[in-house]
């Protein structure tokens, strides 16, 4: 399994997620995703769904 991979959205590079010992750490490549900058996802696909929805509106704010 590769330990990083590069997220895109609607063709646009979110950021990469690299693997760590507790899952995928997200480091964002825009500010339009630093929302999710150092969060810790289970797979790339995780992350991938959450930069979707992060375009898409749909993030909760953290609390």
């Amino acid at each position: 399994m590769p330990d990083s991979y590069i997220i895109e959205v609607n063709s646009q590079t979110a950021g990469i997620v690299v693997r760590s010992s507790g899952g995928y750490c997200f480091f964002a490549s825009s500010h339009r995703f630093n929302r999710l900058e150092g969060q810790l996802f289970r797979n790339a696909r995780e992350a991938e769904r959450a930069a979707r929805k992060l375009v898409n509106g749909y993030v909760k704010e953290a609390a």
